[in-house]
């Protein structure tokens, strides 16, 4: 069973074919129609950059237009902004940077695109190696400039997974680092979300996330809760025939129940919605996606996540038991972004971005109807979003 403040470290594709324009046309129109009453609603929806295509293979311009088109703001991947930095004479330095963060605002400008937050800051959190740290520190002070000129004030940092050699489970340790950035950033009104990875090597549960927050104990400092990463830990195994952990239900429903009585829900900063795959056989050696160097959550989430209502695809984790306690429970307010990792994110196909914004349009809707957050929109526009999503749908090959 996993237990509330556990610092034990974890054990251990899509992409549809081509939309026929006219039925993508009418998908997107319908979806157009919704995203203006999108801005009276308690949530809003938003998907991160990666996950409309990965960097090398798929250009900011290609996936903005469909973050456009489908009424989607967006987190943007550090990746994203990394690569246009590197294509830049000189490569990626500090001031290429802070030139591609101008040119991703202006393209985002033209295209009412809001970024709603820089992440990920990776492998910060208790770090051995001091002057290690002190160089992440110098990095954040660049991230905080690129931050400003995005016109985001929302940087997210989750928790590393780099080896126990090279990173401290120690939580003061841990806590001085987070007040740190929390400080350093105040001035600039930034914000800092910490996110439990259910691959973690010392934090992989939002309850050892929400124990830093409290200690730290700065307005500008808080969490960040990914569905999947939640869900992952507790409920799944993917190197289990059954793909869940032992206890997996009454842990999930005990893990929630914490989450509802515990967690300032003002504390937490923004929410990330998707689910996972089942997978047909255990991600242990032998497996395809098996990997020496990666534990299997790891693995599995890089290849693997699905967009929250997509079972037919294969997703089976209790999402809408995290976002009933999210948005029900604690009655949550703020972005709700689809943060996908999936092998299909890697085609080289140039309907790519298009497929994938269309699929988190379609996530968003259905967590629209599942919760009723938007009850002025009329059933029979709604109805129309779901037929036109049924007939231009690819069929999953599982």
């Amino acid at each position: 069973m996993v237990q509330a403040g556990s610092w034990e470290k974890s054990k251990d594709r899509y992409c549809g074919a081509s939309r026929e324009r006219s039925v993508a046309s009418a998908l997107s129109g319908a979806f157009a129609a919704t995203s203006d009453v999108s801005s009276n609603m308690p949530c809003k929806p938003a998907v991160c950059s990666h996950s409309l295509g990965r960097a090398w293979v798929h250009d900011m311009p290609s996936k903005l237009d469909q973050a456009a088109r489908y009424g989607l703001d967006i987190e943007l991947f550090y990746e994203d902004l990394l690569y246009i930095a590197k294509e830049l004479p000189g490569g990626p330095t500090p001031e290429n940077h802070l030139e591609a963060a101008r040119y991703i605002r202006e393209l985002c400008d033209k295209r009412s695109v809001t970024i709603i937050c820089l992440q990920p800051f990776m492998h910060y959190d208790g770090l051995r190696d001091r002057e290690r740290h002190a160089e992440r520190i110098e990095e954040m002070k660049l991230w905080i400039e690129m931050a400003k000129i995005l016109g985001t004030n929302l940087i997210g940092i989750p928790s590393t997974c780099l080896p126990d050699d090279k990173v401290s489970g120690d939580v003061d340790l841990i806590v001085q680092d987070m007040i740190e950035v929390a400080e350093l950033g105040r001035a600039d009104g930034m914000l800092f979300v910490y996110e439990a990875l259910c691959w973690g090597t010392h934090v992989n549960l939002w309850e050892q996330t929400w124990e830093v927050v409290q200690r730290v104990d700065r307005p500008n400092f808080g969490m960040c809760i990914d569905t999947y990463n939640l869900a992952g830990r507790v409920y799944a195994d993917p190197a289990s025939p059954t793909g869940k952990t032992v206890n997996a239900d009454a842990d999930m429903a005990a893990t929630l129940q914490r989450l509802v009585s515990t967690v300032d829900v003002n504390k937490i900063f923004f929410v990330q919605v998707v689910d996972a795959q089942r997978l047909s056989s255990p991600l242990v050696e032998g497996h395809e996606l098996y990997q020496p160097d990666q534990c299997a959550r790891m693995s599995w989430s890089r290849n693997c996540r699905l967009f929250y209502g997509e079972d037919d695809r294969g997703a089976y984790l209790p999402i809408r038991d995290v976002l009933k306690a999210l948005l029900v429970d604690l009655g949550y307010q703020g972005y709700l972004s689809a943060e996908l990792f999936n092998a299909s994110l890697m085609k080289e196909d140039a309907e790519v971005p298009a497929e994938h914004a269309r699929r988190a349009a379609e996530s968003w809707q259905k967590i629209v109807e599942d919760f009723g957050l938007d009850e002025s929109i009329e059933r029979t526009q709604l109805s129309r979003v779901a037929r036109l999503a049924a007939d231009s749908a690819p069929r999953a090959q599982l």
